[in-house]
């Protein structure tokens, strides 16, 4: 009995992904054909709470892809990988104390904010010296 509660649980659980992939995809479908151009599936999975790097959207892409690339990724392919994706729940974002605890080092005056100034200089001059 209580597998029958987890697997009805599951089924639900998927349902409730496929209707919020294919709401997603629908945004981007503008030809109204379960296509969508390629450079759209990033926000795509963004829009569902993913934030995978560059390199694991490149590699999602690719397992989406048509054989023969056409610039386009149909739905009916798209579905499954992103149900998987989902339910495994991958490129979780980061979480919110840890992004706290990184702002605060770069904050050490605890003044809850920084210049654009200083975000300038962190992202290329400090950014530069780590590399």
């Amino acid at each position: 009995m209580a597998e029958d509660k987890e697997w009805e649980s599951s089924e639900t659980t998927v349902a409730e992904f496929h209707k919020r992939i294919k709401e997603a995809f629908e945004v981007f479908d503008h030809e109204s054909n379960n296509t969508v151009d390629v450079r759209e599936i990033g926000t795509i999975i963004r829009s569902l709470g993913c934030c995978p790097s560059e390199g694991e959207l490149h590699d999602l892409i690719a397992d989406v892809e048509e054989e023969e690339p056409t610039g386009y990724i149909r739905l009916e392919k798209f579905l499954p990988v992103m149900t998987e994706v989902l339910l495994e729940r991958r490129y979780r974002p980061i979480p919110e104390d840890i992004l706290l605890r990184a702002f605060e080092v770069l904050d050490p005056a605890k003044r809850g904010f920084l210049t654009k100034e200083e975000l300038v200089k962190y992202m290329t001059e400090e950014a530069s010296a780590t590399t």
